[in-house]
């Protein structure tokens, strides 16, 4: 199966869950148009395997795409062993990797039901070198050259 995105999503705050929505559009600098965590920083856009969120599903939680606060839900690439740096292209928009894992600072609820959460570890991010439109099916490759 070829590697693609399972979900889009926004939220308009920091901090709380992401909406799955048809497509979002993202812009080079910036991030996704509408979103909480867009801004000229190097976390512009957060992504997280289906895989991983399969994981928690399997500890007992009813979470799904979005519910860890993540723009881009994928399925079949290994996000964690993209070097930093690596570009991931999905159609026309082209990603670079700026970090892996994150520091949460207080504990989420997933934890707090779960005793654990798979996006300190697991989510990735991206800045947006090249925008464009993504959406749910879009195929992803990874790593491409930046």
């Amino acid at each position: 199966m070829d590697a693609h995105i399972v979900a889009v999503c926004v939220s308009r705050n920091k901090g709380e869950k992401k909406t799955p929505v048809a497509q979002v559009e993202l812009r080079p600098g910036h991030g996704i148009v509408g979103d909480a965590h867009a801004g000229n920083w190097h976390r512009q856009v957060s992504l997280l395997a289906i895989e991983s969120i399969r994981k928690m599903q399997g500890m007992g939680l009813t979470v799904d795409a979005g519910d860890f606060a993540e723009n881009l839900t994928t399925e079949g690439v290994e996000l964690v062993t993209l070097p930093l740096g690596a570009g991931v292209r999905i159609g026309d928009v082209l990603l670079e990797i700026t970090q892996i894992g994150k520091e949460c600072h207080t504990r989420c609820a997933i934890y707090d039901q779960a005793g654990d959460c798979v996006m300190p570890k697991e989510g990735v991010f991206a800045r947006v070198v090249k925008g464009g439109k993504v959406q749910a099916g879009d195929r992803i490759e990874a790593p491409v050259t930046i």
